[in-house]
């Protein structure tokens, strides 16, 4: 599939986010239902500055990946942030001007789970910052861009506990779900709350929904639960 079927509208600003979703009540009881949810430890190693430095190296000295890069309109401690598409996937840099470094990096991964029509809709994001620059809401305000953007959300097979606690934060503005991708690669929404143990199964997953948009858009009713 060619990056024209998943046809990003980059937003003059992004400010203007959902109304809350989910009451606190509500919340409160994911957070119970999701305590089983896979969860992996955060693996970023001490060296991810040096990572993002040879990044940054690789960038400025590819004049065709550095001409790609599009600006974003977010504002966050003074930090700049670009945008990079490629084959239907995104990249997103938050750069430190008065440092001339990348200090964080999200990715918004395409879903090799899930059919054609459900691609069009749905990114898996994973985000990487550097040591020092950490609980400044970058990869919120990233998320949020994007949402706002209106697409949507997938987790991954698996999340780190800072990611599932991003996305519980983001659940207080976003519609969050639980979905199960099957066998033809369909993505069926859940009845909530999932039975205990659901979330062992790697083709369970949760979706953020974007403004603007919904889940009817790409899912289906699950028949069934859990057998």
């Amino acid at each position: 599939m060619t990056a024209s079927t998943f046809c990003l509208h980059l937003p003059g600003h992004a400010t203007a986010t959902t109304k809350a979703q989910a009451s606190p009540g509500l919340l409160g009881r994911w957070a119970q239902w999701l305590t089983e949810l896979r969860i992996d430890l955060d693996l970023s190693g001490r060296d991810i500055q040096r990572e993002f430095d040879a990044l940054h190296d690789r960038i400025r000295t590819n004049h065709r990946t550095r001409d790609a890069m599009q600006p974003l309109p977010l504002h966050l401690h003074g930090l700049v942030f670009r945008l990079r598409e490629a084959d239907g996937e995104y990249f997103v840099y938050a750069i430190d001007p008065q440092r001339n470094r990348i200090v964080a990096y999200t990715v918004f991964n395409r879903l090799v789970e899930v059919d054609r029509r459900t691609d069009r809709h749905l990114r898996a994001p994973h985000t990487k910052v550097a040591h020092g620059y950490r609980r400044m809401g970058i990869a919120s305000a990233i998320y949020r861009w994007w949402l706002d953007s209106g697409r949507c959300l997938m987790t991954g097979a698996r999340q780190s506990a800072g990611a599932h606690g991003l996305w519980m934060a983001l659940a207080r503005d976003y519609e969050l779900a639980a979905v199960r991708i099957d066998a033809n690669k369909r993505v069926q929404q859940l009845q909530m709350p999932p039975p205990p143990g659901f979330f062992d199964a790697l083709d369970t997953r949760l979706v953020l929904v974007g403004r603007d948009c919904r889940l009817a858009d790409f899912t289906q009713p699950a028949a069934c639960n859990v057998r």
